[in-house]
């Protein structure tokens, strides 16, 4: 049965070891490149006090494949769990050689499992040595940029990929029992598998483990401002920036930490601010300031003396733990759902 499955399987692997092969060294030759970018600019900018030229000019190079890796390593897995999952088994249905393997020597069970672990083992390995490679090339950016815990990013390195391929792979061999149907059975297994991974992100992800929480200075945040609101100029701080860590809200407390509402924001820049307050005012990317940056500063000095920002986040230390967490969550969904395709080929297939 291993031989049987290997000779049905063997060109979507010789297929995939090409494609590993053509992106490993793709990425090596690009990734040295990036890497020695790195040393020549970045790792010495300290040295020539030019670090936020040397890390902007570093960040805007290989825009392109930068953009479609993160793609490409989104969508392996599903591709995994079309093609090589759904076709495993709705194939064999349209076509009714599955009747003529269960009249020979090998049981139903033996069938499935044989498939199930050799191509199931098969998109693992896949989905873990591209990520591997992606993750290896973005190493540079990723020392730079300081957002790898953050959603998108979090998805795109590490381990996770391994349990991506799994689940996408279990997904396309349920949705063929269940269907029998092979491009039905693959829009299925699609859909199924962006909504899990969707749900995992906004709705699981978050609640794995407690988040921490933190007072940090206003001026720790991304994108600092000031808005027009009904009820007048409000300071806007936006998300704290913590290196590396998933910050999942931010919010305005007074130095008793009590959480100040827009009427009061405004009267404290009104006061402490009236060039900023006045209708005199730039409007740059929805956000106001003066045309003078040096009323802006002092200004914001002003509101740092009031104010502090209070951020609930997932510490950088927990990286891993994370990793570790999701990718156990959808291999063990992937081995219920493998378990669920037995029972129902021995139970409900005849």
């Amino acid at each position: 049965m291993i031989w049987l499955t290997w000779r049905q399987f063997r060109m979507q692997a010789i297929v995939a070891a090409i494609a590993l092969v053509a992106a490993a060294i793709a990425l090596a030759i690009t990734g040295t490149q990036l890497a020695h970018l790195y040393d020549t600019t970045v790792a010495n900018c300290a040295a020539q006090h030019d670090c936020p030229a040397a890390t902007v000019a570093f960040n805007s190079s290989d825009g392109f494949l930068k953009g479609v890796l993160g793609l490409v390593l989104l969508a392996v897995p599903a591709v995994l769990g079309m093609f090589w999952g759904a076709p495993l088994i709705a194939r064999e249905f349209e076509t009714g050689t599955y009747r003529l393997a269960w009249t020979q020597s090998v049981t139903r069970q033996r069938w499935l499992v044989t498939k199930l672990v050799m191509v199931g083992l098969a998109s693992m390995a896949a989905a873990g040595l591209f990520s591997w490679m992606v993750t290896w090339w973005y190493s540079p950016m990723d020392r730079v940029q300081l957002t790898r815990f953050n959603p998108g990013v979090f998805d795109e390195r590490g381990i996770v990929a391994i349990g991506y391929g799994a689940f996408a792979f279990a997904l396309g061999v349920t949705a063929a029992v269940l269907i029998r149907r092979t491009i039905p059975a693959m829009a299925a297994s699609l859909a199924v598998f962006i909504g899990g991974r969707i749900a995992m992100a906004m709705l699981v992800r978050p609640h794995l483990m407690p988040p921490h929480h933190t007072t940090l200075p206003v001026t720790s945040g991304n994108n600092l401002g000031f808005l027009m609101t009904p009820n007048g100029v409000v300071f806007d701080a936006g998300q704290a920036v913590i290196a590396n860590s998933w910050v999942l809200s931010s919010h305005l407390v007074d130095k008793s930490g009590s959480a100040p509402t827009a009427a009061a924001i405004h009267q404290f820049v009104a006061t402490a601010c009236p060039k900023i307050a006045t209708p005199s005012l730039d409007a740059v990317g929805g956000h106001f300031g003066p045309g003078d940056p040096t009323v802006f500063h002092d200004c914001l000095a002003q509101v740092a003396t009031k104010f502090d920002l209070v951020s609930t986040y997932q510490p950088a230390s927990r990286y891993w733990t994370f990793q570790a967490i999701e990718t156990a969550i959808f291999i063990g969904l992937a081995i219920v759902l493998s378990g669920f395709c037995v029972w129902w080929v021995r139970r409900r297939l005849g």
